[in-house]
């Protein structure tokens, strides 16, 4: 069943397979939040396309900490960040991903672990780059064990 999922995601899904539009219904253009949302979106579906089950969207701890993210890969935890950019000159959105932020989702990530009750269970940190140019369709990469 899951490959018939990740075949429908992968062929059909209009998040993948739409060139993007950056301007918003009453015509201006997508505010950053509006982006970054979108971007979200994106990632969700290729994860999907990729076999992933998204089990959970946008985690905050309540200690702090936050997952944009949480995706099961098989037997393997997925803590994914999402950084999504409108164009390529600003250098590759990993890069975007500092030892500032590594920390925020790490201890979002811990946060998760400790309501499972347990951190015997494969997981990783992954980053979904997203990059949205206008009238293109979306150019996503994962990055596996990113940090």
């Amino acid at each position: 069943m899951r490959a018939v999922v990740s075949f429908f995601y992968r062929h059909f899904s209009r998040l993948l397979t739409t060139p993007a539009s950056l301007v918003g219904k009453g015509g201006q253009k997508l505010t950053r939040m509006e982006i970054g949302d979108l971007g979200e979106c994106i990632a969700c579906a290729y994860l999907k396309a990729r076999g992933c089950k998204v089990l959970y969207r946008n985690y905050r701890g309540p200690k702090g900490g936050e997952v944009d993210i949480v995706a099961r890969s098989g037997k393997t935890l997925a803590f994914v960040e999402v950084k999504t950019r409108t164009r390529r000159g600003y250098g590759r959105p990993l890069d975007a991903v500092d030892v500032a932020k590594q920390e925020l989702i790490e201890r979002g990530a811990n946060s998760w672990l400790r309501l499972l009750g347990s951190r015997d269970i494969p997981w990783r940190f992954d980053v979904v780059e997203v990059i949205l140019a206008e009238d293109h369709i979306p150019d996503v990469n994962l990055v596996l064990d990113a940090f």
